[in-house]
Formats: structure tokens, C-alpha cells, sequence
């Protein structure tokens, strides 16, 4: 559900699709991952409170529909704690039935907010957050441009678990090449272990136009896994997961970027899930014709 004008594409997670999706920032304010091009042609910019309360007031006719709200775009934890809260108070007095408000949100946006200030959040609605940390490695985050080491990435996860505030994260598999693979691989489960996320999503690596990771491909600087090389990666980073018995974490792998459809909860059904994970490998293993070129944008 979206009432806005248009001004550049909007993305939203796919469990968010029943979701109204009120725009507070136009694109992305880091917008230099060489991976991503979703906010390439767009600038980006603070929606103003007059911009905001608009779209509102084009949602209220449905208000006794909403009972989940994204607020898009990219990052729209960048903006300052009182205008969010601002934000969060009018939608509370203007959908009685909502139950949740979810936004995507950068790691350096994480770690400007202070815990009290996630404590407010929580407080006035904001009950999940989806942060895309893609990889724990440090040579990976810093070829792909992510802004942030490491140590960063992880604590921005644990800024969000410490609160009460869900915390939904995603990694990227192939994302360090077939060279960095097992790095990659490693170093994700250690921070994931460390992080201890409500969700956890695991995609395929796809590229697009107009990427600087698209770019390496094409001159040969950036070699794909292939397939079977992509389930051995998730078989590696799963195994290394070593979540305590009382945390509870929905992983699924069933993004459209995925070979093989997978989901459970960690730790309960890690057993399960390498099981299916190696009997995969072993299936695409045998694919003779792959093209790599089937994980590039096609438009």
C-alpha cells in the first residue's frame, strides 16, 4: 500500500507487502555499495514533516485496513530521533488497529542512535528493524564498499538486539567471490554468534547494472561461485552458527535470488537444514551448462 507521488523506485522487504510503505527519506544517504544499485538515480533527501503528514492523510480512508507500516527508504533510521518519534506519534493516533512499524536501517545510522534513544523508539512503535549486514569479513565489507569494518558491522547488529526491538538481518552468499568464500563464510557465522538476530536471511549474490561489482565481472577482477559453490558457502556459514538453545532465530534462505528454498529455526533445525543444504550441493553439483551471466540483471 503506497500513496505518494513518484520520485525514484520504491523497495520494501517482501514481508512487508501488505504493509503501507510511507516514504520519510527519498534513497539511500550512503548509496556507494558496489553490489547495489537500487538508489543509483536518486538523490537523496530528508522528506519534510509537510511531505509526510500528506501521504498520511492519503492512507487515513484505509486506516481500519493498516496494521503494519514501513517506513522506507533505504535508511530511514538517519533521521534525527525527535522527528522519528514525531513521525511514530502521528501514526499512532491516526491508525488505532497498527500493530508494528518496521524500517530498513545502515549500520552507521544504528550506531549515531544511542541505546536510550532505541528504548524511546521501541516505546512509540518501532517494533522491528531490518539491517543488512551482508557480510562479518573485513576484507569483503571493504571491497564492496559498506562503509563500516567488522567490528562496526557486529555492533550495530548488537545495538538493536540489546534493545526490544526485533532485529531482522540479511547476508549476502557468493558476496566474497569464489576467492573470499571461506573467509566470507567464517567470519559471517562469528558475527552472526555474536549478533544473536530475532531473523536471519541468507540471499544470493545478483548483480545489476550500473554496479562497480557488475563492472570487476566483466574485466575478470570478480569470479562468481557457481550453484553448488554457493550451497557449500551457506553449508560453511551455517555450520559455524552456535546460537544458545534459548534464542530463538527464523532463518530462511527463499529470497528470489536463491537456488533452493530453505527455512527453519536456529538452533533447533541446524541439523535439518545442513542436511538439505549438503543433498543440495550434491544435486547442483552435477549442473554442467551454468552461465554466470543467469546471476547478472538481465535489463
Amino acid at each position: 500500500m503506497y500513496f505518494d507521488d513518484a520520485e525514484g523506485p520504491v523497495f520494501r522487504p517482501p514481508s512487508e507487502a501488505n504493509s503501507f510503505i510511507l516514504r520519510v527519506t527519498i534513497g539511500c544517504s550512503h548509496n556507494k555499495c558496489t553490489y547495489c544499485n537500487m538508489y543509483r538515480t536518486v538523490r537523496f533527501r530528508m522528506r519534510t514533516m509537510d511531505e509526510i503528514v500528506r501521504q498520511i492523510e492519503r492512507a487515513r480512508p484505509y486506516a481500519s485496513h493498516i496494521r503494519r507500516i514501513f517506513l522506507a527508504d533505504g535508511n530511514a533510521l538517519m533521521l534525527a530521533t525527535d522527528k522519528l518519534l514525531s513521525i511514530l506519534e502521528l501514526l499512532k493516533k491516526n491508525f488505532p488497529k497498527l500493530q508494528r512499524v518496521a524500517s530498513y536501517a545502515g549500520p552507521l545510522d544504528i550506531l549515531r542512535k544511542t541505546p536510550a534513544e532505541f528504548d524511546a523508539l521501541y516505546e512509540a512503535g518501532l517494533k522491528l528493524v531490518y539491517y543488512g549486514m551482508e557480510s562479518g569479513d573485513d576484507e569483503t565489507l571493504a571491497h564492496v564498499n559498506k562503509g563500516v569494518t567488522a567490528a562496526q558491522a557486529i555492533q550495530a547488529g548488537q545495538r538493536i538486539t540489546a534493545s526490544n526491538i526485533k532485529l531482522s538481518m540479511m547476508v549476502i552468499l557468493g558476496l566474497g567471490g569464489k576467492l573470499g568464500s571461506e573467509r566470507h563464510a567464517a567470519n559471517t557465522a562469528q558475527a552472526v554468534n555474536a549478533i544473536r538476530p530475532n531473523m536471519l536471511s541468507a540471499l544470493t549474490l545478483m548483480m545489476y547494472r550500473g554496479s562497480e561489482l557488475l563492472a570487476e565481472f566483466e574485466r575478470g577482477e570478480f569470479v562468481l561461485l557457481p550453484p553448488d559453490g554457493i550451497m557449500v558457502e551457506l553449508y560453511q556459514m551455517l555450520n559455524g552458527i552456535d546460537l544458545p538453545p534459548d534464542r530463538h532465530c527464523l532463518f530462511r534462505s527463499n529470497h528470489i535470488s536463491n537456488y533452493v528454498t530453505l527455512g527453519g529455526t536456529l538452533p533447533r533445525d541446524k541439523s535439518r537444514l545442513l542436511s538439505e543444504i549438503k543433498e543440495a550441493a550434491a544435486a547442483l553439483s552435477k549442473i554442467t551448462d551454468w552461465d554466470p551471466y543467469n546471476n547478472v540483471e538481465r535489463f
